[in-house]
């Protein structure tokens, strides 16, 4: 009977069978294949970045099985995790030290390229870097080039989802990077993520991220598109549930919508699902994004100073619907359930 190959991400002793990662064959964690358990997916994580996201993908990493370590710059933000069995640390070294991932989720490209230059001398070398943050086109290559020269496996891995599918571990990962690695990073993408969709093998075209600003195009259009229909329609003497009636279970009417709006008309605003000020930064990496390429966003361009607006008005931490309040000054900043 032929022998069952080996499946172990890193090669153990009889077969090093994962091809062109000999770096991993030093790991001295490895085992012989007698006693060695075949279904282990168990990975160390570091995860860098502990917001709305980065705690959400945390927690779910440890309830899987994972050895996660945290870091955040204000660390009082990852405090909570401990409870979690997270281990919390002092700097980001500490969590990406002898690390088989290095998961960053931070504010911006910027944010991470300064703190991986920090950090990546501690990465083990062979190590996989999951690149999560929305980040623009250029900083992707510069992370991608600053995780060659640490010799670090790179991964743009961006996410499509909010807080509730984060907590869930219901986000859609997408991804783009090594074939050969993907054993590596699987049990962390099905840890935080329904669906893993891979655009390609090299992490530095940014295949993923511009997939990822795709989508968000979408989202900001439609959130800016639900506050601006609102708005319309306080100014109006409209009442919302007549629009919402009118559209009713046709090609117009949808969920995304109603959500949305539904925490305009609830004031339920706190806690975000995603922030407006982080709306804003990701409208104005799509606006760059599509310059850069021959295309002209209006959009998208208006929506992120609806989003600045609303955040001068006050609305910065709450959710990105709150780009609503962006329609009126701020003595007549009140929601359409207040009038």
């Amino acid at each position: 009977m032929a022998s069952r190959p080996c499946r172990r991400v890193r090669p153990c002793r009889r077969c090093r069978s994962f091809p062109g990662r000999a770096r991993w064959a030093r790991d001295t964690r490895r085992m012989d294949h007698e006693g060695d358990d075949m279904t282990d997916t168990s990975r160390t994580v570091g995860v860098l970045g502990t917001g709305i996201m980065g705690s959400a993908m945390a927690r779910n990493l440890v309830r899987a099985g994972h050895t996660v370590r945290v870091w955040n710059r204000t660390r009082a933000k990852a405090e909570p995790l401990a409870a979690d069995g997270a281990r919390v640390v002092d700097t980001a070294a500490e969590a990406v030290r002898d690390a088989d991932v290095v998961l960053t989720m931070l504010y911006d490209g910027g944010t991470v390229l300064e703190v991986m230059r920090e950090a990546a001398s501690a990465a083990r070398p062979g190590a996989v870097w999951v690149q999560s943050t929305t980040a623009g086109l250029e900083s992707v290559g510069e992370l991608a080039a600053l995780a060659g020269e640490h010799g670090l496996v790179f991964y743009d891995a961006p996410v499509l989802g909010t807080k509730q599918p984060a907590e869930a571990g219901q986000l859609t990962v997408l991804a783009a990077g090594p074939a050969e690695g993907r054993d590596a990073v699987t049990p962390v993408f099905d840890a935080i993520g329904a669906r893993t969709v891979w655009t390609g093998e090299d992490g530095a075209a940014a295949s993923a991220t511009r997939l990822k600003l795709v989508a968000n195009s979408w989202v900001i259009a439609a959130t800016t598109a639900t506050g601006e229909a609102l708005a319309l329609a306080k100014a109006l003497g409209v009442d919302p549930q007549g629009f919402f009636d009118l559209i009713s279970g046709g090609p117009l009417d949808m969920g995304y919508l109603h959500a949305k709006a539904g925490l305009i008309l609830g004031d339920r605003l706190l806690p975000p699902s995603f922030a407006v000020a982080t709306a804003e930064k990701d409208a104005r990496l799509i606006v760059q994004a599509g310059e850069r390429h021959g295309a002209r966003l209006d959009v998208a361009a208006a929506s992120a100073e609806r989003f600045a607006r609303a955040a001068a008005l006050g609305h910065a931490d709450e959710d990105m619907a709150a780009a609503y309040f962006a329609s009126f000054d701020d003595k007549a900043s009140e929601g359409p359930g207040r009038a």
